[in-house]
């Protein structure tokens, strides 16, 4: 079988002939006497595309026979046109040497040599021994576009077992009889890869480093290239803008600008705060003078209109670090609204949680909770007559 993403790369169409059929699963597995659809290897996914116009579903080698999946039958002997997907080759070509360039860079700045890859649909990933700095990885990146640029020819050899052990390859070489074949990189990298690239560096047109974090002992780098990677450029270009316009600052002012605003959003928040805690003060004063008393228990009930949960919650909590409190709150928005249970920790009579579970269910409710806090949300209507059957449930008690 001849297999022509090995001789040429960016050839999309071809015509073949058929010399096995094979019935699995419903499906017909295609062999033919050549094929420009890659197999998968390396890393890199497989093509897809169509043959005779019938989608191929899958690409797969056994046994060095490239086969077709394909759901409709096409008779051995038969003469086929076939064509790959060159949006997908592309993209996985460029994902690829891109992954050969940024491992070739890391190991020729820092002799950091790669452990794993993973050639993604959306980002790809290489994991480099070591764990590395923010101002390594930016000089790898920078070595790695710089590389793109000086449009080094990619070259692929499938040399003897002998000149094998001649070629200081960058990793070991894998465990099989098959030849192997080798893609070498100018002087940048030379690596065994059955993987199908570009001819050029120039190709990949940028590599951009997304991000990184350590893994294990590892650093793990995501990354984009060719279509992938200006895609992403331009995207990030457009929200650089638009928060440019949103400032009214240009890119150089618009991180102080943001700076500003964040210390700003600090000062008010922390002034937020403070008022929320004079208010609860207050507050809390005003619903413990208002309040029923049942002998020595105080039960606070009120209906907060749109309230902060986070307020309330704090308020009850607040008013429930005292001895002898119930707090039966609930807050109206619109159709829904959020209640909460809270007891002081010195009452042993009630369960906040099993009081809110065994009444929600009357506003259509759910929710649950411990023995001193309880919370859930429920419907707004008969708010009120659920607060007060729940109010005289627990005044029932004393």
């Amino acid at each position: 079988m001849e297999k022509l993403y090995y001789t040429n790369q960016y050839q999309t169409k071809f015509e073949a002939k058929v010399i096995e059929v094979k019935e699995l699963n419903n499906k017909y597995h295609i062999a033919l006497d050549k094929t420009a659809f890659f197999s998968g290897g390396g890393g890199q996914c497989c093509d897809l595309g169509k043959i005779n116009e019938k989608d191929v579903l899958e690409v797969y080698e056994e046994n060095e026979i490239v086969y077709h999946v394909i759901s409709e039958n096409i008779d051995k002997g038969s003469l086929i046109k076939g064509e790959i997907n060159w949006n997908r080759r592309e993209d996985g070509m460029h994902q690829h040497l891109a992954q050969h360039v940024l491992s070739g860079c890391f190991f020729k700045l820092f002799s950091a040599n790669t452990v794993s890859i993973h050639l993604g649909k959306e980002i790809s990933t290489v994991d480099i021994i070591g764990h590395l700095d923010e101002d390594k990885i930016k000089k790898a990146e920078k070595m790695a576009n710089d590389i793109v640029r000086q449009n080094i020819m990619v070259e692929f050899i499938i040399p003897s077992y002998d000149e094998l052990k001649n070629l200081n390859l960058r990793r070991d070489l894998p465990n099989t009889d098959k030849e192997i074949r080798v893609v070498k990189i100018g002087d940048l990298d030379i690596n065994a890869c059955c993987g199908v690239h570009p001819k050029s560096t120039l190709d990949l047109r940028l590599i951009k480093i997304k991000k990184y974090e350590k893994n294990k002992n590892n650093t793990r780098i995501e990354f984009l290239a060719g279509k992938r990677a200006i895609e992403d450029s331009l995207k990030n270009d457009k929200i650089i803008k638009d928060i440019c316009n949103y400032l009214s600052s240009n890119e150089e002012e618009s991180l102080n600008s943001i700076k500003n605003l964040k210390e700003n959003l600090e000062i008010l928040l922390d002034e937020k705060k403070k008022n929320e805690e004079e208010l609860m003060k207050y507050e809390s004063e005003y619903l413990l003078s208002t309040c029923h008393k049942e002998k020595e228990l105080l039960i606070i009930k009120k209906i907060f209109q749109e309230k902060s949960i986070n307020y309330i919650r704090k308020l009850s909590s607040k008013l429930a670090d005292k001895n002898n409190i119930i707090c039966l709150f609930a807050i109206k928005n619109k159709e829904k609204s959020n209640i909460i249970f809270t007891c002081s920790n010195n009452i042993a009579l009630f369960n906040m949680g099993e009081l809110l579970k065994e009444n929600i269910k009357y506003i259509n409710g759910k929710g649950g909770g411990n023995k001193i806090l309880a919370q859930g949300a429920g419907e707004s209507k008969d708010l009120e007559n659920f607060l007060n059957d729940v109010y005289e449930k627990c005044s029932a008690l004393f």
